[in-house]
């Protein structure tokens, strides 16, 4: 298995990743990219893997700038000015995971081809420049002012009450700020950026923002949650309830009128409803949401994991961006009474653990299984079965060893059915 999963190179910090790591990626991006910007969200090994790609880089002959710890989406937006950008991050995952995440000046991720080159190049060692060829690391301290500018500029002012999670992470320092430079009334929580996530942990999932929630509720305002890098964005409505990734899209899709746009295999049906015509369906993780934004010239896209993607700006999932477009979208309505508006299928998420060093096995024996039901099959990423009254996907998660499972009915007692057969044929695949 390579490197690369759905969103870079990540793993265990001392077990997937380290110094040594570091260096022959930095020596391999180096090889290919005269200057290059590198960031890092707050993880405790956030400063060794920027040491370790600062000193790959500097081998390999390319000019190294440190933009500090900034948000993904930031980084991504200085890389405009380089050749490329590199992000020290492990996203949403626990605090003992790291990673890096690499960007094209458009804010794109690297696509297939270029991880296939990267990863060769790791392979091989990379260049090594001669001593009158190395140069200095530089500072690049306009990421976070440039980006806070730009969203500012895309959205305009907006007046707003508002409590905002930064979870712990790197959005601490940014989304406040820019909120506030909005127009916003604010109340932040979990603010402080600390790489061990003692607030609460990096997924904004529901069952890790109940402050948030009770907070919004007592409050009678809408809520935004960062994860610990800030490419993703969830909401909390003004009586505390979550509004997830995948409710988030379809609002978007209604707010913005799109007649197109890219969305995962993973994604609701409520989608195709909205849109009225057929959604770009893609692998899930947001490089390849991305890749057919580029590729389709589509104005909006995301993912049910709460990514959005605003290609007016760029192709980098931006979820400070995200959470300013769905305020100004609002127009100062109620989060809840526009959400309550959106046709609603009830659906299901569930992961199974396996071990990875079984996963080619794990992979054929849920081929068999699943090609086997009856259905309109599609193969993008895992098995997705249409079934007319409701779907469901099986595949393998990009960034752990586990087999994810989603399924969505247009009622209760269909989702239940059809969610009772996945998991006893993904049971039998995995023995």
């Amino acid at each position: 298995m390579g490197l690369f999963g759905s969103s870079g190179i990540r793993g265990l910090i001392g077990k997937d990743i380290d110094a040594e790591l570091g260096v022959r990626i930095g020596r391999a991006v180096g090889s290919i990219s005269g200057t290059v910007v590198v960031g890092k969200d707050p993880r405790t090994s956030g400063d060794l893997l920027v040491n370790a790609l600062t000193a790959g880089l500097i081998e390999a002959g390319a000019e190294p700038y440190r933009a500090g710890m900034v948000p993904t989406p930031t980084l991504a937006c200085a890389a405009s000015h380089f050749d490329c950008g590199l992000m020290v991050t492990a996203s949403h995952n626990p605090p003992e995971y790291n990673g890096v995440k690499m960007w094209n000046q458009d804010g794109s991720a690297f696509d297939g081809e270029q991880t296939q080159e990267v990863e060769k190049l790791i392979a091989q060692g990379g260049r090594k420049a001669g001593w009158d060829e190395m140069l200095e690391e530089r500072l690049w301290t306009g990421a976070i002012d440039e980006h806070i500018l730009t969203i500012m500029e895309e959205v305009g002012p907006i007046e707003r009450s508002l409590v905002l999670d930064c979870g712990n992470g790197a959005t601490g320092p940014v989304s406040p700020r820019l909120f506030r430079d909005l127009g916003c009334d604010i109340v932040a929580l979990n603010a402080n950026p600390d790489g061990r996530f003692p607030g609460r942990p990096s997924e904004p999932s529901e069952a890790n923002l109940r402050e948030l929630m009770s907070l919004c509720k007592a409050k009678g305002v809408a809520g935004i949650a960062h994860d610990g890098d800030g490419d993703r964005m969830v909401a909390v409505d003004e009586d505390g309830r979550y509004v997830s990734g995948d409710r988030l899209l379809a609002l978007f899709a209604s707010l913005l009128q799109v007649k197109q746009m890219a969305a995962p295999v993973d994604a609701s049906m409520v989608l195709d409803d909205i849109v009225g015509g057929p959604i770009a369906r893609t692998k899930v993780g947001d490089m390849f949401v991305s890749e057919a934004l580029k590729k389709k010239g589509l104005p909006f896209g995301g993912e049910p994991s709460g990514t959005f993607i605003f290609p007016s700006v760029n192709y980098c999932p931006d979820g400070m961006l995200a959470g300013a477009y769905l305020l100004k979208l609002l127009d100062g309505r109620p989060l809840k009474e526009v959400v309550s508006t959106l046709p609603t299928y009830p659906s299901l998420r569930d992961s199974f653990p396996f071990d990875p060093s079984k996963g080619e096995k794990v992979r054929e024996r849920l081929a068999e299984e699943l090609s086997s039901i009856e259905g309109d099959l599609t193969t993008v990423d895992g098995y997705r079965v249409d079934l007319g009254h409701g779907w469901l996907l099986v595949r393998l998660s990009g960034t752990e060893p586990k087999v994810r499972l989603t399924a969505e009915a247009r009622n209760k007692n269909d989702l239940d059915k059809i969610a009772e057969m996945a998991r006893k044929r993904v049971r039998k695949a995995l023995g």
